[in-house]
Formats: structure tokens, sequence, C-alpha cells
């Protein structure tokens, strides 16, 4: 991980790295001008090409390749453009390094392309045979998965929160049904993807992303866990923020009632990592 770091790090900042090996992942947070970010990006992918299998990979979290996903994150409207003409153009180098490359949220070119869960079903295993059947064709490189790699999703987007809340007294099966009941697809709340993973000893961990954490801030994702949790036996123990997140998803935020790990402000909000970012970044 530290020669990762290291890699992708050449050009831009590393912010933040979160690692995790009940989802079996780390994600590491950059930032820097467009034009230096590409080439870090491009360069950390060519290292993880180098020293990681997707084969020989373990963990909870779904995923399609050794670097399952390269958003570029823009952290106002300013730079929405730039972030789309920078994701296409990593999009296209990563192609040329080996990586078969789907673009997906705002970039997609259809509908169903929009979620990343679209390419994760049926995980690594179910990759080539959706590709070969011409399911699955990539926007850039190969036609095939690299064959240790696999393939990369790209896209531009505003900031979401990537944020876990850890439920005592919850059955595996219920806790698959708190997590079906937040998420927008089973009629929840806007912007919110899910999923359970069993912990042990009764605990499991409903993990989230909230793509929209200023118009739906973590305390009220909180508030409907636990609405969702309570009938079941469910009592929220701690929660987990990934990476880094507007300083808006924290208003109202009950810290005193669910603690979040490790928390600290100046750390974890962007506003506080990005305070010195020039016009150009």
């Amino acid at each position: 991980m530290e020669r990762l770091g290291r890699a992708f790090s050449t050009s831009a900042e590393l912010l933040d790295v979160h690692s995790d090996e009940l989802h079996g992942r780390t994600v590491l947070t950059l930032a820097g001008p467009a034009r230096d970010l590409g080439d870090s990006l491009v360069g950390g992918a060519a290292v993880a090409l180098e020293l990681l299998d997707v084969g020989a990979h373990g963990g909870a979290h779904p995923r399609i390749g050794v670097l399952d996903v390269a958003p570029i994150v823009y952290p106002d409207e300013r730079r929405a453009a730039t972030a789309a003409s920078l994701a296409r153009e990593l999009g296209a180098r990563l192609g040329e390094i080996g990586l078969p490359v789907f673009l997906y949220g705002q970039l997609a070119g259809s509908g169903e392309r929009g979620e990343r869960h679209h390419f994760r079903r049926g995980g690594i295993s179910a990759l080539s045979e959706r590709m070969q059947s011409g399911e699955l064709v990539p926007d850039f490189g190969p036609p095939a998965p690299h064959p240790t790699a696999g393939a990369v999703l790209v896209t531009a987007r505003p900031p979401l929160a990537a944020f876990n809340v850890e439920v005592e007294g919850l059955t595996a099966e219920r806790g698959r049904e708190v997590a079906a009941a937040v998420r927008e697809a089973g009629g929840g709340l806007p912007g919110v993807r899910a999923i359970a993973i069993e912990l042990g000893d009764g605990r499991t961990q409903i993990s989230t992303n909230v793509h929209d954490p200023v118009g739906l801030p973590l305390a009220r994702l909180i508030a409907e866990v636990e609405r969702l949790a309570g009938p079941l036996g469910g009592r929220l123990k701690t929660a987990e923020l990934v990476g880094l997140v507007p300083e808006a998803a924290l208003a109202g935020y009950p810290h005193d009632h669910l603690p979040i790990r490790d928390f600290d402000p100046a750390e974890r909000t962007i506003e506080a990592r990005l305070g010195g970012l020039d016009d150009d970044g």
C-alpha cells in the first residue's frame, strides 16, 4: 500500500487513505490540478496492475478490478466540465495500458450503465462472460478483462459520502431488509445506495453511499436506519466515514448519539483539506 500510495501521488497530493479488511478495499483520495491528476492516476494504475491480482482478491465489497473505480470528483460546479473532460481522457489512457474502461454515472452512454452495480453484477467471475457475449462493451480499452486486473469504472461527479453504520442485534437477513428499505431503489432515501455486511456476534454493517450528502445530510440517513432497524431489534452502535465529505454533510450530526470512529473535522471534510486549492485544480 505504501508503494501504491507513492505511485498515485507522484504529481498529486494524497489527502486520505482508508483501508478496510472487511470490504477488502482501500480508498485513496487525491487532489491536484487537472493537468497533473491524470498523470498520477495513470501512473498509480500501472503499479496496481503490476502488484495486484483481482483473481486472488477477497472482501465483502463488490468489484470488477484491482482499480475498481476511478471517479474524478469536482468540489463545485465551476469545475464540472473540466472534470468530465479529464475523466474521458483518463478512460482513454487507462485503456491504452490494457484496462477495459466503462464510463458510468453522468458519463454513461445509457441509463442502466449509470449505476456501478450494473457492471459489478455477478462479480469478477461473471465479467469475462458478460464481455464475451457482448452484454458489456467497454468505452475504452480491450474487449476482454485484463487477466489479473479486470476492468475499471470511470466517471466525473460531485462529492458523495461513503458512510457505514454498525448495528447490533440484527441477523444477516434483517440487515439486508434494512439496507433494501433505506436505499433509493427500494423506495427509501433519494440518492442512497446500501448493502448489508454481516460482522458476526449479532452485528451487521449497513454500508452506504449517499450521492447528495449536501441535500441529504448524514443525520437524516442515521435517523432512517434507526427507524428501520429499531422494530427489528437493531441498535445503532458506531459509524464510519470512508474518505472525505463536504462540511454540509455533517450538519446536525448527532456525535454524542452515534460517534464516527477516528473522526477529526479538520481531516475529514473537503473544505478543510482543499482550502488552498487554486482555480485550475
